[in-house]
């Protein structure tokens, strides 16, 4: 695709990053770390940023050594540690957690909704499973459409956070003002015992990478999108928390499980309660859009590189891997309609989901020490300073999140024994996939310009000519070794 062909510029990635990470459940942590130790939360959420900037660098020069892959975490691992640990990390790392994400926060929605309109006598499941059959429809049209959703929706919802919280630091509302303790704690460990939560503000920005290909001048833009997103996120978060102290009792804070909400009312009254239930809305929508349009794309490009079967390379008329969004759609509306999305459960399983995610970003980190062993020389449009020092931190400060995924020694018992389980029965399905259906060793990795191959159309009709009718596959123009080289910024390999 010629980069005139390409749809997304700079706002579409930046309206992706944060359409993922600024979720109803982030506004519910903000609420609790704050009211936690008031407003030295903000040092935990900086350095949280701080490791995710770090990731976010990781996953550019990756991105910039082997760009605008469908699948893009996928491929990394890949050509670093082979399809043993490929399919571990991105399976359950993105694609599991996402799916339960997605639902908590599809369940919210029709929460939110049934304490907007009491009076209907329509169950919270219904509204949630209304809004990911009408998203599932709307992206079934393509790129165009999500970016249009996405767009509006992203900057209406984080304008809307800067807006309140700029208000509630100028104190806008004399009336409702709170005399409390700006600061609850001061002690170190109590900072860094808030860092796993912290994380979780900012967990997500990787999804900018599947939309690369459909990204003008992508080396430039998307490693610019992913550190902006990040910042802008920050900010906001920011000005919530202090806006939380003026507006809002720690001890109410903690209680509440629509923080944002509670601090709207405070702060504007009944305007106020209106005005952030539109924005809790907004962030399920923006949300679920992201998961709805993100996980599909993994799914087409693992599916290409033959980690996933070959169904999910289907795409319809207007581009959009359907496969995989009607998979996900009936994962989301199920989930919902049972009701599990609402059980006490999913906090363990969006913590252990979690737990899969930041072990995802490990693995970026040590993607990129690997190719630094393995292509020193291989020229690079972005590379990290300080040669593995980077990643290096990125992998320390990772497992430390890990280890603090939640404050309770029980609790984090019990959510590490659930990913070992689920660690264990991916790890027999990617035993079976890699040693019969791939007939690949385990943990060989694949050469980067095998890998990049793999990703094209052409690779895909020279090797399955079967397949190219069926899943709508048109030969793209040829390259030659020597011009592949130079596009990719690798060499070959020897």
């Amino acid at each position: 695709m010629s980069d005139q062909q390409k749809k997304l510029g700079l706002g579409s990635v930046i309206a992706t990053g944060v359409g993922l990470i600024v979720a109803t459940s982030c506004l519910m942590s903000i609420g609790q770390g704050a009211s936690a130790i008031g407003t030295p939360f903000i040092i935990s959420m900086s350095i949280a940023c701080l490791f995710n900037i770090l990731t976010a660098l990781s996953i550019c020069e990756l991105n910039a050594l082997m760009p605008n892959l469908s699948g893009g975490m996928a491929q990394f691992t890949l050509a670093s540690c082979g399809p043993f640990l490929t399919i571990i990390t991105n399976v359950g790392g993105f694609l599991c957690c996402q799916v339960i994400l997605g639902s908590s926060e599809a369940a919210m929605f029709g929460n939110t909704l049934n304490q907007v309109l009491p009076s209907l006598p329509i169950p919270g499941a219904a509204y949630s499973v209304a809004l990911i059959v009408i998203l599932c429809i709307l992206n079934l049209r393509g790129v165009d459409m999500f970016a249009k959703i996405q767009n509006f929706v992203a900057y209406a919802l984080i304008g809307s956070l800067v807006v309140m919280g700029i208000l509630g630091v100028i104190k806008v509302n004399p009336t409702g003002l709170v005399e409390q303790e700006a600061v609850l704690s001061t002690k170190a460990s109590d900072v860094f015992s808030l860092l796993g939560l912290s994380f979780f503000l900012f967990i997500g920005v990787e999804f900018i990478v599947p939309i690369s290909p459909e990204v003008k001048n992508s080396r430039r833009i998307v490693p610019l999108g992913m550190v902006l997103s990040l910042i802008i996120i920050l900010v906001m978060q920011i000005l919530v928390t202090i806006g939380f102290k003026n507006y809002t009792e720690w001890g109410e804070l903690s209680q509440s499980t629509i923080p944002h909400v509670l601090y709207g009312s405070a702060l504007l009254g009944k305007a106020g309660t209106i005005w952030m239930s539109i924005v809790s809305l907004l962030a399920v929508v923006s949300t679920v859009n992201t998961v709805m349009f993100g996980i599909p794309q993994i799914c087409y490009g693992m599916a290409k590189i033959n980690l996933l079967p070959r169904f999910f390379m289907r795409k319809n008329s207007k581009g959009s891997p359907f496969i995989g969004l009607i998979l996900v759609t009936v994962a989301l509306s199920l989930i919902n309609a049972t009701g599990l999305s609402s059980s006490e459960k999913l906090v363990f399983l969006i913590n252990t989901g979690c737990v899969f995610w930041i072990f995802c970003y490990v693995m970026i980190h040590i993607d990129v020490i690997i190719q630094r062993k393995k292509m020193p020389a291989a020229p690079r449009t972005f590379k990290l300073p300080f040669g593995i020092f980077i990643p290096l931190i990125g992998v320390a400060g990772n497992l430390y999140m890990i280890w603090n995924i939640a404050p309770d020694a029980a609790n984090r018992l019990i959510i590490f024994g659930i990913f070992a389980a689920v660690t264990l029965l991916l790890s027999l399905y990617a035993v079976f996939w890699i040693r019969i259906k791939m007939k690949r060793p385990l943990f060989k990795a694949f050469a980067i310009k095998e890998v990049m191959a793999m990703d094209t159309d052409m690779y895909q009709i020279r090797h399955y000519p079967m397949l190219a009718k069926k899943f709508h596959i048109e030969a793209e123009p040829e390259i030659s070794p020597v011009s592949a080289e130079t596009n990719t910024g690798t060499r070959p390999e020897v």
